[in-house]
């Protein structure tokens, strides 16, 4: 990842939409410590067991957060992008990451070394606010994903997956590869195909050499499991395209 920018003395105007909220008071105050970095797909901010040293609001770029066990591909648990955080483990008192927090889709960000941002954090109520209904959120969303995993079907679960990823990103074209789409559901780049081929048959998608387009999203939401709308409708997200 490449610094670009300090944002101290520049005029701000977050991508992120947890930064976007802020009063501009609270943002100006908060924009001293903030520098603008470019995500680059597959770096890994943080393992399970490393210290958080960096608070990371996503702008374009995705991060997921992946859960790892002997023996077994590593399994999404949770997607975080321009509507969150990355290091909601810091204001909960624990400096240690517990899971992998891997890049799945390059692009900006802001990020604000950890001691700085927990000064900010403990003297503004409104960040404080903020940033813990977006942790209600993340814990919504990872104990969903959790279930999801366990009991639907890959396609259901590409179909969510592919959904959550349009909202976050504000477009109907991005780049996975099977791959790594394998990695974020937990199964086989087999498991992978046959799903992928079975929206793509269905004209949902269209996907070739990791490209995908979403063709139709009505159709899409109605092939993902109810997981992607309990999902969405507790975490609304400012200015997500709607159709």
């Amino acid at each position: 990842m490449r610094p670009t920018v300090s944002l101290a003395d520049a005029p701000v105007a977050p991508e992120n939409s947890l930064l976007a909220a802020l009063p501009r008071h609270a943002l100006r105050k908060l924009a001293s410590g903030l520098e603008a970095v470019a995500l680059r797909f597959g770096d890994v901010l943080f393992d399970p067991g490393e210290r958080i040293t960096h608070v990371y609001f996503p702008g374009r770029a995705l991060v997921s957060l992946l859960t790892l066990a002997d023996g077994h591909l590593p399994l999404e648990v949770g997607l975080i992008g321009r509507d969150g955080m990355v290091g909601i483990p810091l204001i909960l008192g624990a400096p240690i990451s517990p899971v992998r927090m891997l890049v799945q889709g390059s692009g900006s960000a802001l990020r604000i070394p950890a001691a700085t941002f927990l000064r900010h954090f403990r003297s503004d109520s409104r960040l404080q606010k903020a940033l813990y209904g977006y942790t209600c959120a993340l814990m919504n969303q990872i104990s969903q994903t959790a279930a999801c995993n366990r009991f639907h079907t890959v396609e259901a679960r590409l179909a969510r997956w592919l959904l959550m990823t349009r909202d976050r990103v504000c477009t109907d074209a991005f780049h996975m590869t099977q791959e790594f789409l394998g990695h974020m559901l937990g199964v086989r780049r087999v498991g992978v195909t046959r799903a992928a081929r079975s929206l793509q048959g269905r004209k949902l998608i269209r996907y070739a050499r990791g490209n995908i387009v979403i063709l139709d999203r009505v159709r899409l939401e109605a092939t993902a499991c109810q997981c992607y709308q309990v999902v969405r409708y507790g975490q609304e997200l400012p200015g997500t395209p709607t159709s």
